[in-house]
C-alpha cells in the first residue's frame, strides 16, 4: 500500500530549530515519507505519485511536536523562560500534548486552555503529563480557548504565554525542518505540496521553503468547506480568528474539504494500514483531488497525527 522514501539528490542544510533539545526531545523531526499505492489513490497516470509524511512518528505523536519544541527552545534562548516557569497557551489538543510532554521533560508547569469537548484520549494524555486544564465552551471551539488564554495571560503576567497562533517560531520550525525533509526525501522531485490549516504554521513554513527551492512548485492549502465541520484541529478561516502567522500569499491553490468525505478517507486509509486522524483524512482527500487532475507530478501531503487518539469517536469509524 505504501513504500518508504529514501535517499537524496542534494543536501539542504539549515540551522536546526531544535538545537538545545536533548533526550527524547532530540528525536523530534525526520519522520517517514511514504508513497500511497493504487488501492488508496485509485488509477493515476504513470507519471503521478502521491506521498504522505507520517507525523505521528514524532515522540509526542503529532506534527505539533515541531513548533511546540521550537517555540519553547526559542523562548529559552531569548531568556523568556526560567527553571520552573509556567507555560500558557490555547490548543484543541495536539499542540497541548506536545507542550505537556516538553514541559514535563524540561521542568516547566503547563496551563492549557482547551475546549471542553476534547476527546478522552487527549484529556488523559494531558493529565498523564501533568498539565493543568482550563476547559472552555465547546460551542466556541478553538477560538474560545484562544480568548481564554488571552484572559489568563493578562491575569498572570508572570506566566509565559507561548501563543502558537502568533509565534513566528511556529512556521519557522517547518521552514527549517519539514520543508527540507520533504525536499531531501523526494530528491527534489516534489511538484505539489498539500496541507491542512490549523494554526497555519505547517502550511506556511513548509511552503515557503519549498517554493524557495523550486519557484514553480504548487502549494495547496486545505480548509474545512464550511464553518460547521467535524475536522478536529482545522480552521475555517472565514468564520474563525485568523492566526497572525497566516500568510494568504503562500497558497497557489485552495481547497475546501468536506467532513464526510474526509472521514471516508480516514476509513479507507485504515483499511490499508494507515491509521490517521480526521485532519489526515482531509489532507489525503485533497492530495488525491490534486493528483487526479495531473498528467505528471509528485504530490506530497502531511498526516498531522495518528488515529489512535480518536478511537473513542464512533462517528469517525462507523460508516453511516
Amino acid at each position: 500500500m505504501y513504500a518508504p522514501a529514501t535517499g537524496a539528490s542534494s543536501e539542504v542544510v539549515l540551522e536546526s530549530p531544535f538545537r538545545g533539545a536533548d533526550g527524547l526531545l532530540a528525536t523530534v523531526g525526520n519522520t517517514p515519507l511514504v508513497r500511497l499505492g493504487p488501492d488508496v489513490t485509485g488509477p493515476l497516470p504513470d507519471g503521478v505519485e502521491v506521498w504522505a509524511k507520517c507525523e505521528w512518528f514524532n515522540p509526542g505523536g503529532s506534527v505539533k511536536d515541531r513548533p511546540a519544541l521550537a517555540m519553547v527552545l526559542d523562548a529559552e534562548r531569548r531568556g523568556l523562560l526560567t527553571p520552573g516557569a509556567t507555560l500558557l497557551d490555547a490548543s484543541s489538543g495536539n499542540t497541548g500534548i506536545a507542550y505537556a510532554m516538553i514541559a514535563a521533560a524540561r521542568g516547566y508547569r503547563l496551563v492549557l486552555a482547551l475546549p471542553a469537548n476534547a476527546n478522552q484520549e487527549r484529556r488523559r494524555l494531558l493529565s498523564a503529563y501533568g498539565a493543568t486544564l482550563v476547559l472552555t465552551d465547546p460551542l466556541e471551539g478553538s477560538d474560545g480557548a484562544i480568548l481564554e488564554a488571552r484572559r489568563l495571560a493578562e491575569a498572570h503576567p508572570d506566566w509565559f504565554y507561548v501563543d502558537q497562533y502568533a509565534n513566528q517560531a511556529n512556521w519557522r520550525a517547518h521552514y527549517a525542518s519539514t520543508g527540507p525533509e520533504i525536499w531531501r526525501q523526494t530528491q527534489g522531485r516534489v511538484t505539489h505540496f498539500v496541507a491542512t490549516l490549523g494554526t497555519t504554521g505547517t502550511f506556511v513554513g513548509t511552503s515557503r521553503f519549498l517554493r524557495e527551492a523550486n519557484p514553480d512548485l504548487v502549494t495547496v492549502e486545505v480548509q474545512p468547506d464550511g464553518p460547521f465541520h467535524g475536522l478536529e484541529g482545522l480552521k475555517h478561516l472565514e468564520s474563525a480568528i485568523v492566526p497572525p502567522i497566516y500568510d494568504p500569499s503562500v497558497a497557489r491553490q485552495r481547497l475546501g474539504a468536506p467532513t464526510e468525505a474526509s472521514f471516508d478517507t480516514v476509513r479507507l486509509l485504515a483499511r490499508h494500514g494507515l491509521l490517521v486522524g480526521p485532519s489526515g483524512g482531509a489532507a489525503v482527500w485533497a492530495a488525491l483531488r490534486v493528483a487526479r487532475g495531473l498528467d505528471h507530478g509528485v504530490v506530497v501531503t502531511v498526516l498531522p497525527d495518528g488515529g489512535a487518539r480518536y478511537l473513542s469517536e464512533p462517528h469517525l469509524w462507523e460508516t453511516p
